[in-house]
């Protein structure tokens, strides 16, 4: 969506080496990467703006992604979204029109851009909402999610840990609740420490109903993700969240990236709330 952050986001993964191209025509994309694979400095990692400005590409790109996937490509789209105030706040900060509208209003604008973007964001591998990042915080999640990985065409399984006073993670595929698991903050010593605390992980994982919750996770991810990857999916974002997303959520976070990193999977951990209370 335009004014969701692509600029930053691109200039992100520049910083992380990827040879990168805003507005390319998507007619080119075949011939460019065909010129990629002979030039003398191949790079591997390339990424891509494209979006409405460029008017044949919601007309061409699913069978021009269709056609470079069958060459041997591996295709990820990262669809960067944003809510419409924020859209409309960040037009009006910079001065700069809407693509489709330039002599009209802003909200019009969005509302076409939103219809004639649907099929692209749900055939997306990963959909990033911007509306809460500043510029840093919009780099910092793009390394994030990009720079650990040893290969692109691996599912990534983004573990992401919470606060439901914060709200739900708007990109999860799996959600999952401790409320009920005993709490760390009403403990004398353990309520200024984190769940990465060794103190508080066994607080939080040493009970009976964090090892039946445990035990019950562990066979319904073991079933899960066999099949995630069968379907090809590139990313599975499984969001643990406790009140604060301090204690409970981060310690069962810690336990999962284990048994994950150790099963030899692609893991990316984010503790989206951890420094917001206490």
């Amino acid at each position: 969506m335009s004014g969701s952050g692509k600029s930053t986001a691109l200039k992100a993964f520049e910083d992380m080496g990827y040879f990168c191209v805003d507005n390319l025509p998507i007619a080119l994309l075949p011939e460019f990467l065909s010129l990629t694979e002979n030039a003398s400095r191949n790079p591997t990692k390339v990424a891509l703006v494209m979006d409405v400005r460029e008017e044949s590409f919601l007309d061409q790109y699913r069978s021009i992604f269709t056609q470079i996937s069958e060459s041997g490509f591996h295709l990820e789209i990262l669809f960067l979204d944003s809510k419409d105030d924020v859209i409309i706040r960040r037009f009006s900060q910079t001065r700069r029109k809407h693509p489709l509208l330039p002599r009209g209003d802003i909200k019009e604008g969005i509302r076409l851009e939103r219809e004639r973007m649907r099929g692209l964001k749900e055939v997306a591998d990963k959909v990033l909402d911007s509306s809460n990042f500043n510029v840093h915080q919009m780099k910092r999640t793009i390394f994030d999610l990009y720079s650990p990985r040893n290969r692109l065409d691996k599912l990534v399984i983004h573990l992401l840990s919470f606060g439901f006073k914060y709200g739900v993670p708007a990109d999860a595929n799996l959600v999952l609740d401790v409320r009920f698991l005993p709490n760390p903050y009403f403990q004398p010593g353990l309520q200024a420490l984190s769940g990465c605390d060794e103190k508080v992980k066994s607080f939080v994982l040493n009970n009976d109903d964090s090892r039946q919750f445990m035990k019950h996770t562990r066979n319904l991810l073991e079933y899960l993700v066999p099949r995630y990857k069968r379907e090809g999916k590139s990313y599975l974002v499984i969001a643990v969240g406790c009140t604060g997303g301090r204690h409970r959520s981060v310690s069962i976070i810690e336990w999962l990236k284990d048994i994950f990193v150790e099963a030899g999977e692609e893991v990316i951990v984010t503790h989206r709330d951890l420094n917001l209370e206490g």
